[in-house]
Formats: structure tokens, sequence, C-alpha cells
């Protein structure tokens, strides 16, 4: 009988062995094909800067190639949702991003998707976004441009590139009591090119679009959002300090799977983009960019997510803010 019974258990261990080896296989030998990384931004935007220096350090700790594919469109939301329905096996990753996870939910009524649908990876750093105006509009910095807005009004434009700049945007208009014209562009390539051409007055972006046109003296910074400085423009006021106090909106980046991805690959890319953040060069590359790394752990990223939407849903509610 005793005998009997060792068999049966045997025999039960060998077949729970056989049922859960393809799987623990699949996750040791992760990855075994190139990564999909889905960038829901145009080409040379500050998201997509970001993206391909990552992405190539990525593809060096995995050993496979990390492939950048650029899904702009609808305010980040056409490539946030194709991330969203994608395999949940660890071969599609995606840049999340403060518009389209924290703002977007709120702002359209159907983005396609929901928070849910992603499982978190890392939050990788925060973005301050810098306001910048066309070197034609004759004002040199935050006072001055209310001024003007208030003494023309409904005649100058912003542009926005992403949900999160333009409700930057909506947020300094609204606090300034001033009435301008919004003018979409689905990327900070694609708005600052505009910018150049002096097609619109101002905007607020992140900082590696406008950098070197800054540095040019091709367009005029005249301060950030974020409640502190950025080490990136040591010398230009916060928004709040330049004449409208209370002011601050910055903005965040970070790494999402598709729900249901298995907690050991999730794990996996966590740790080697936490190793990556922390590495020196990749540090002084980023704060280059004006970008702060945070990374962390998936869990704390679920919940500052979660926090943000809440945050950032209100406002788009009080400011009835449409797309």
């Amino acid at each position: 009988m005793i005998a009997l019974r060792v068999m049966k258990a045997a025999a039960v261990v060998a077949m729970l062995a056989a049922t859960l080896a393809p799987a623990a296989a699949q996750t040791e030998a992760y990855p075994s094909r190139p990564i999909r990384f889905i960038v829901p931004f145009a080409p040379g935007g500050g998201a997509d800067v970001v993206a391909r220096m990552l992405g190539a350090r990525l593809a060096d700790a995995l050993g496979k190639p990390v492939v950048i594919e650029n899904k702009a469109g609808a305010s980040g939301n056409i490539g946030a949702a194709a991330a969203a329905h994608s395999p949940p096996d660890g071969y599609t990753i995606a840049f999340a991003y403060s518009g389209t996870h924290a703002i977007n939910p709120t702002l359209y009524p159907d983005p396609g998707f929901k928070n849910s649908d992603f499982a978190p990876v890392v939050l990788m750093m925060s973005v301050p976004q810098v306001m910048t105006l066309n070197t034609a509009v004759p004002a040199n910095n935050v006072k001055e441009l209310i001024a003007l807005a208030k003494a023309k009004p409904g005649q100058l434009n912003f542009a926005s590139s992403a949900a999160f700049n333009q409700l930057a945007a909506a947020l300094f208009n609204e606090m300034a009591g001033i009435n301008v014209v919004h003018i979409p562009y689905t990327g900070g390539a694609a708005s600052t090119t505009a910018m150049l051409a002096g097609d619109v007055a101002y905007q607020f972006t992140d900082p590696p679009a406008v950098l070197p046109f800054v540095k040019s003296g091709r367009l005029k910074a005249i301060a950030v959002t974020s409640a502190k400085r950025s080490s990136l423009f040591p010398d230009l006021p916060t928004v709040a300090e330049a004449g409208l106090p209370g002011y601050e909106a910055t903005s965040w980046n970070g790494i999402v799977v598709p729900a249901g991805t298995p907690a050991p690959i999730v794990a996996r890319l966590n740790s080697e983009i936490n190793k990556i953040l922390v590495a020196p060069d990749m540090r002084a590359k980023l704060a280059d960019l004006g970008y702060e790394p945070i990374g962390g752990t998936p869990e704390e990223f679920g919940a500052y997510m979660a926090r943000e939407e809440a945050k950032w849903g209100k406002v788009v509610k009080a400011s009835n803010l449409k797309p």
C-alpha cells in the first residue's frame, strides 16, 4: 500500500514537472528573439530620443535586438493601444508617458486602452517641460507673454505635441486668464518645426526637442514647468517664479508591458532597466537632456501611475478640456 502511494505521488510530481517545464524554460530562455519597443510618438522628439538610448542599452543587456517602433497619433493613444493589445509574452514593451497614462484616460472618451491593460515595469524619469517662444514674439518672459496675450485676445496661438503638453499649456492659460488658440501636432519635432517657421507663438515641450534651437538662439526659452529649476536650464526661472505663482506641471516617462506578461519577465526587465538608469554615463546623458532618472519597483510605478491619473483627471474635468 505504501509503495503504491509513493508511486502515485511520484507520478503526480512527474506530471506537474512536465506541465511546468515549458513555461520555466521559456522564462529562462527569455528573450529568444527581438523585442518590439513601441514609442507612441513620432521620431525626433524627446520620447524618441530617450527610447533609442534605452533600447540600445537594453539590447546589450538582454543579448537580443530591441526594435523601436514609432506609432504616433491621437496624443499617444494609437501607440499605447497597440501595446495594450499585444501578446503578453515579453516581446512587446512600451514607452509610458504622463500624457498617455495619466491624462488621456480622462481626456478621451475612449482612448483605446485602460491602464489596467498594462503591467508596470519601471518609472524611468521625471521630465520638466520647457516653455519656448518663437523669436518674432515681442515678449521675453512669462509676464510679458501674459501681457501680450491679454492685449491681443484670440490672436496668439500655442502648439502641443501630446496630451501633457496641451494640458500644461491649458493650465497655464487658465491660471493666467488669457485667450489663445490651440494648434496640435503629432510630435515634438513637428511642433518645434512650426515654432521655427513662425507658425505658432509658444509651446511647452520636452527639453530635447528644443535644446539645440535654444542654444543657437533660434528659439527663446523663458521658463520651466517644474517646481524647482532644471539642471539643464539653471538660469531659467520656473513658471511660478516668473509670474504665475502656484503653477507646476512635470511629466514623467516609464516602461510598461501588456497585462498578463509573466512576472519573471517583468522582474528581468525591471532589473536591467534599473541597472541602466544608475550607470554614471547614462545618468550624465539624461541630465544633459534635462531628465531626472528615478527607477524603482513595478509596484512603486503602478502606485505612482494611479496617483497621477487621479491628479490630472481632476484637472481635465475642472478645465473642461477636450481633445
